[in-house]
């Protein structure tokens, strides 16, 4: 067998166990549920079983569970975080299911390396690439949908300052934008008017919505509107105010982005060239490549690359992030 088909099946071997890691993460829990309640819809008659308990109510985003991962979580200060991250992202799964994709990736990948060069060091940055990589997917999926929602929710305070001016409710308008709306804004406004429909005191749903959603518009918009319903005043020319205001913040975002998109792609190319050039070379000339994976000073050289290119990565994206 040719020697540069060596690294290629590795390739392959790699992204089929990351693959079947994905799937059997995401789709055997739901296939699972299914499974359970078809067989309980099956054998069991519908009895009165009284009122529900109050955590019956919660709809919970997967019933996958692992009790080694699961006690691991509870005890963990990063769990309710992870929780809410997840649910920002949109995303209809658990963390214990998220920490199990994470840690299929890092061994996944880990072997890659490992296989491709013959090396410890190999391994070990292998495994970090594939442990980083589901939350960095994690975090611009969230970044995304947070993003989608502060462009779409200048139009949901219009649509609720119209449906105040013709005389609904407040709770009646937020039913509104939760039909009318997509995604991202009709889900959250779906959320909260449920939670006050279902007795949950308008002031708590509204606070939910704020932490479901950390932008500084929301909280605008829950404060505005707690305020007025303490204090009086006309809600629907609130709610024009800040949606004006929303737009023309947006408006400002948009430009200070286009003139940092050059600074911005400038980090992306800088840090996929080096990436770049190594498969290119291993595939060229994989002997002279390959001192930097089997030779100490090489290994050296390539940890210190990495190190840098990280650095440098945040670097840049520290120099281009502006507050508006």
């Amino acid at each position: 067998m040719a020697i540069w088909l060596i690294p290629l099946l590795g390739f392959l071997v790699g992204a089929l166990v990351v693959a079947g890691g994905y799937a059997a993460v995401r789709y055997l829990p739901e296939y699972m549920v299914r499974r359970r309640i078809e067989a309980r819809m099956r054998d069991t008659a519908a009895v009165d079983t009284g009122p529900a308990n109050e955590s019956e109510l919660i709809k919970a985003p997967s019933d996958f569970s692992v009790p080694v991962v699961d006690a691991l979580l509870s005890r963990s200060k990063l769990a309710p975080s992870l929780g809410s991250i997840i649910g920002q992202a949109g995303l209809r799964t658990s963390g214990t299911a998220f920490v199990l994709l994470t840690l299929v990736c890092g061994a996944a990948a880990g072997a890659t390396f490992g296989l491709l060069t013959t090396s410890p060091w190999g391994l070990a940055v292998g495994a970090v690439v594939g442990l980083a990589t589901p939350p960095m997917v994690l975090l611009m999926k969230r970044g995304a949908r947070l993003r989608r929602f502060e462009e779409q929710f200048p139009e949901a305070l219009d649509l609720l300052s119209r449906a105040i001016r013709a005389g609904h409710a407040l709770t009646t308008a937020l039913g509104m934008v939760a039909e009318e709306a997509v995604d991202p804004i009709g889900p959250e406004f779906r959320k909260t008017y449920d939670e006050q429909n279902y007795g949950l005191p308008l002031r708590d749903a509204l606070e939910n919505l704020a932490v479901r959603v950390p932008l500084l518009d929301v909280r605008f918009f829950v404060t505005a509107v707690l305020i007025q319903r303490e204090t009086g005043g006309n809600l629907s020319e609130i709610l024009d105010n800040l949606a004006h205001v929303v737009r023309e913040r947006f408006k400002i975002l948009r430009q200070v982005r286009v003139h940092t998109a050059h600074g911005r792609y400038t980090g992306y190319v800088l840090m996929a060239l080096p990436a770049f050039l190594i498969v290119a070379l291993w595939f060229i000339n994989p002997e002279h490549i390959g001192l930097l994976f089997t030779e100490r000073m090489g290994q050296t050289m390539l940890i210190a690359a990495v190190v840098l290119q990280i650095f440098g990565y945040l670097w840049i994206k520290r120099i281009v992030k502006i507050e508006v």
